[in-house]
């Protein structure tokens, strides 16, 4: 993805602010704000680790544990029909509403 960078697990977003004229982004997927700016594309992407760098001594100095951008669960709402669909398709599966929703996001994304 052209407009994401990746360090340490993290991701960062990079956008051009063209009244300012510097490269701004932020770490996503976390619920702490954590933004950088640069002039230029290659210190944007400096920026971007030197404020993972930080983000993570912060949360050690504090001792407490740094959010994790991906868990491994989310919530999805999708109405009271399709959650009634999903719920019996699960039980006469034998399995969880969760396991088949996986199953079939696993499926849509390979």
């Amino acid at each position: 993805m052209k407009d994401l960078m990746e360090y340490k697990g993290y991701y960062g977003s990079a956008h051009y602010d063209d009244d300012d004229r510097i490269f701004i982004g932020r770490v996503e997927y976390i619920r702490s704000l954590v933004s950088y700016e640069a002039d230029s594309a290659k210190r944007l992407r400096k920026a971007f680790e030197e404020a993972v760098d930080d983000y993570l001594e912060l949360c050690e100095s504090r001792g407490g544990e740094p959010e994790k951008p991906f868990k491994g669960s989310f919530n999805v709402r999708i109405g009271p029909e399709l959650h009634r669909k999903a719920a019996l398709k699960a039980m006469r599966k034998g399995v969880s509403i969760n396991n088949l929703v996986t199953e079939a996001l696993k499926t849509a994304i390979s």
